[in-house]
């Protein structure tokens, strides 16, 4: 077992460690901190030593508001629903694979915690579909059968 490091009065970023508040499930020390904002947090001593986490998420809230204002596509779509959905009422992320997407596939996603695929669908703003299965293909294959029911056969081209 590795002996603890004391973190207390040091500053990470924005954040200065007040005292440790206990273990978390990875057995890291947890550290109550206090931010340059005002707000206190608690955060894993392994993410502060590492630079993983510099403040209570009042840096990350700032750099995003630089970023919007500074992109003018965001400001002329802003508070529009049609930037968000197509003239069918279906979600560009529902038709649109993101850079995250692990399995290839719109829609289907992989959990590690319980080692299931999920697969999903909305359609005018709920879930007609989200369910677990055992592998991949059971998942892809349940996702193309809600696409059709749902996209192709309420006359959407989907393809």
């Amino acid at each position: 077992m590795s002996k603890l490091i004391d973190l207390t009065g040091q500053r990470f970023g924005r954040l200065v460690v007040m005292r440790r508040t206990g273990t978390a499930k990875n057995r890291n020390a947890k550290w109550l901190c206090q931010c340059d904002c005002g707000n206190q947090t608690v955060v894993d001593g392994y993410r502060l030593r590492n630079g993983m986490t510099r403040s209570c998420g009042c840096l990350r809230r700032e750099k995003s508001k630089i970023t919007v204002t500074k992109n003018e596509a965001f400001q002329r779509n802003k508070g529009k629903k049609t930037s968000l959905i197509d003239n069918d009422g279906i979600f560009y992320a529902s038709k649109i694979k993101s850079q995250r997407n692990r399995t290839g596939v719109v829609g289907v996603s992989y959990d590690k915690r319980s080692g299931k695929y999920f697969a999903r669908l909305r359609w005018h703003g709920r879930y007609v579909l989200i369910k677990s299965f055992d592998n991949l293909e059971e998942a892809v294959s349940s996702r193309k059968k809600a696409e059709e029911k749902y996209w192709r056969h309420n006359g959407v081209d989907y393809d």
